[in-house]
């Protein structure tokens, strides 16, 4: 079957603090914004309800008040399909597996319109709880866990390993920060747009060295819903789309971080899953646009577009502070604001990654447009990329 998909409508919220506490007088319902972001992605997609055949959710966060509720929001949609119903997880890769699923429908025949959406909350519950939970998921609960090993832990190693390889400079590494504000102070769905200063982010409170406050991810809740479609049907519409033109996945057979001595900040999943994505797409690095990127720390933007060949290995950082990162500069990264700013709603956060590019490739991004955007690049990732899962899209007008 020789089908193409593409993203023809999008709707989310600003990434920010949502969920309601236990104690609170008025609760937030998660049903209620879902229901409402699936009305605007569909009005903005320009097709009709009853087109909708497959809709592919993200496993909402524990702490969510309505379980089971991909089946539950349907029934408030009133939504009768014919393709598939599900939720996926794959932790910090479950928005892109929502995405990747989602287009399988459509190129699998079983529908010419599906949804990719999700909602993660988070932000009223304990930091104490929250971390709990994120060990046990993303370590080993016989070591990591009780040894109180973070996930910001693995990067601040990262970061030292490379510091200490290639020379790079705690500035250098700072300056993805100040580029990341910058970039989203632009974005009406960024969590944090007020700009910050090298000096700022430098002169910050360390978490983990040599990373400080700036270059981490916050805590935020998100919500999103993309409307993807054949490219006949979106041809039909009239309208500008993005069009998935190369896919790459690769697992290397690890967790987090390999037990087996190996270079730990090559990124060799991404580095493996963007030459499948670029072999499908028949394009190259030099071939794209702009970039968004899961990346949680400062140090994972830098070594992630080093893996996919954006940047040459060990210029990275040199390169951001250089400019070349920044809207205007040789290769625009992370113009949503990326996770260190924009946000970061862990089981969600790809669906914004793509949502940027669609504005993008669409001519819709502002203040933010890449001028003559044709080709952008999304990742996602398993924690220190030991999987990524890679989409290069197409403007199409």
């Amino acid at each position: 079957m020789n089908r193409r998909v593409a993203i023809v409508g999008t709707s989310a919220i600003p990434i920010g603090r949502h969920q309601s506490a236990d104690d609170d007088e008025l609760q937030t319902l998660e049903h209620e914004i879902m229901t409402r972001l699936v009305s605007e992605a569909v009005r903005d997609a320009g097709v009709e309800k009853k087109d909708i055949q497959s809709l592919v959710f993200t496993l909402p966060r524990p702490y969510t008040r309505q379980k089971y509720f991909h089946t539950f929001l349907m029934g408030q949609l009133r939504l009768a399909c014919r393709g598939s119903v599900m939720e996926v997880m794959g932790n910090g890769m479950t928005a892109a597996l929502a995405f990747d699923k989602a287009c399988d429908e459509i190129l699998l025949g079983r529908a010419d319109v599906a949804l990719a959406l999700g909602i993660n909350m988070e932000s009223a519950v304990s930091a104490s709880e929250h971390m709990m939970s994120s060990m046990r998921t993303t370590g080993d609960v016989d070591f990591h866990t009780s040894g109180g090993f973070t996930p910001i832990a693995w990067y601040a190693m990262d970061a030292m390993r490379y510091m200490h390889e290639y020379g790079a400079t705690r500035e250098q590494l700072g300056s993805v920060a100040v580029k990341n504000r910058f970039h989203a102070s632009l974005n009406p769905l960024a969590q944090y747009r007020k700009l910050i200063s090298l000096d700022e982010v430098i002169g910050q409170r360390p978490i983990v060295e040599p990373l400080g406050l700036y270059d981490v991810p916050p805590r935020g809740d998100g919500a999103a819903c993309i409307v993807l479609a054949s490219e006949e049907v979106a041809r039909s519409l009239g309208k500008p789309y993005a069009v998935v033109r190369g896919r790459g996945f690769c697992h290397d057979g690890t967790h987090q971080i390999s037990d087996v001595p190996n270079d730990m900040i090559a990124f060799d999943s991404a580095r493996d899953a963007a030459a499948t994505a670029y072999a499908q797409a028949g394009v190259g690095p030099g071939d794209i646009d702009l970039a968004e990127l899961y990346a949680p720390c400062t140090i994972v933007e830098v070594l992630v577009s080093e893996a996919l060949g954006l940047q040459r290995r060990g210029h990275g950082a040199q390169a951001a502070f250089e400019g070349e990162t920044r809207l205007g500069g040789r290769i625009p990264i992370s113009t949503s604001g990326g996770l260190t700013s924009r946000g970061h709603p862990a089981y969600v956060t790809s669906l914004y990654n793509y949502i940027e590019l669609a504005d993008q490739l669409r001519g819709r991004a502002g203040e933010r447009q890449v001028r003559n955007a044709r080709l952008g690049l999304a990742t996602g990732e398993l924690g220190n990329y030991n999987a990524a899962l890679i989409h290069i899209l197409e403007a199409m007008q």
